[in-house]
């Protein structure tokens, strides 16, 4: 029972992180219907962006993540208004292909202009260990579940209490009717993407500390399981993309945990292709029938 709560440990951990990552994804989808399979090359600039901020500025691990969702979510509109926009009434498979190609524009610009080489993240956080009953919990592993915890419930304060939140929930349901209502459609789908991103580059900064290294393709699979997450809790649901990234993270820790580190990834897969066929809008999503 050790290795299981210990594995659990760990899977909160990772599963913060996923978690972060998947609110992105299920943010845009819920508000125009894209899969932005860019996301995940935000959470990878986000955690350059933390590492020039430690390494270059000589700031610590708050500055620095509030640094890189800052950055990250400027980025987030610009990408939007340059990429997205001009597509916003195209067929969503040009969409589709505009996010791979922007995915792709990224990495490659990282490549270019930092290396292709592995970097080591600073350590900024304490690398002590609390033991208890058996189990070890880092304060890193705090730090990322408390931070974790906090971004959520801020995230769930500005959909549910404030005026952009009632703005983004009224275009999900119905653009053409906000847009009568008078609310700016473009604006708050920027705001979305904003937030999003900011959400991702604080994932990154997160990331780079529990692993202690960043390169520039570090977005690709963590954005392919969070984009899992998003869909396994209900895409366009925000508790759904909290519930996924935590569950899809526990069950990779326990996997590996077990001895199976090498399938970690097609566990996760399988995953996916089960709730599809059993659950297609997820967990927490409704199945809604198209009408013809």
């Amino acid at each position: 029972m050790t290795v299981f709560f210990q594995q659990l440990i760990n899977g909160l951990s990772l599963g913060s992180i996923y978690a972060l990552i998947a609110l992105g994804y299920t943010m845009v989808y819920g508000i125009i219907k894209l899969i932005n399979f860019a996301h995940g090359d935000i959470y990878m600039l986000g955690a350059y962006i933390g590492f020039m901020a430690i390494t270059v500025l000589g700031v610590g691990f708050f500055p620095a993540l509030l640094i890189a969702m800052v950055g990250c979510a400027i980025l987030g509109v610009v990408i939007e208004r340059i990429a997205y926009k001009p597509l916003r009434n195209a067929t969503r498979i040009a969409a589709l292909i505009t996010a791979i190609g922007v995915s792709y524009f990224i990495e490659a610009m990282t490549q270019r202009f930092m290396g292709t080489n592995v970097r080591a993240f600073p350590n900024v956080l304490s690398t002590e260990v609390i033991q208890f009953a058996g189990l070890r919990i880092s304060y890193q592993q705090i730090y990322i579940f408390v931070t974790t915890i906090v971004l959520m419930l801020i995230l769930q304060t500005i959909v549910k209490k404030t005026k952009v939140g009632r703005a983004m929930r009224a275009v999900s349901v119905d653009a053409d009717a906000a847009r009568l209502m008078g609310i700016n459609v473009d604006a708050t789908i920027s705001y979305t993407f904003a937030i999003g991103s900011a959400l991702s580059g604080a994932a990154g900064v997160l990331v780079g500390i529990y692993y202690n290294s960043i390169n520039p393709l570090m977005g690709m699979v963590p954005g392919v399981k969070a984009f899992i997450a998003a869909v396994f809790g209900g895409i366009g649901i925000v508790p759904g993309a909290m519930f996924g990234g935590f569950f899809i993270g526990i069950a990779e820790a326990l996997v590996s945990g077990y001895g199976g580190s090498l399938y970690t990834d097609a566990v996760v897969y399988i995953i996916l292709i089960v709730i599809l066929i059993i659950k297609p809008a997820g967990l927490l999503g409704k199945n809604v029938k198209e009408k013809v």
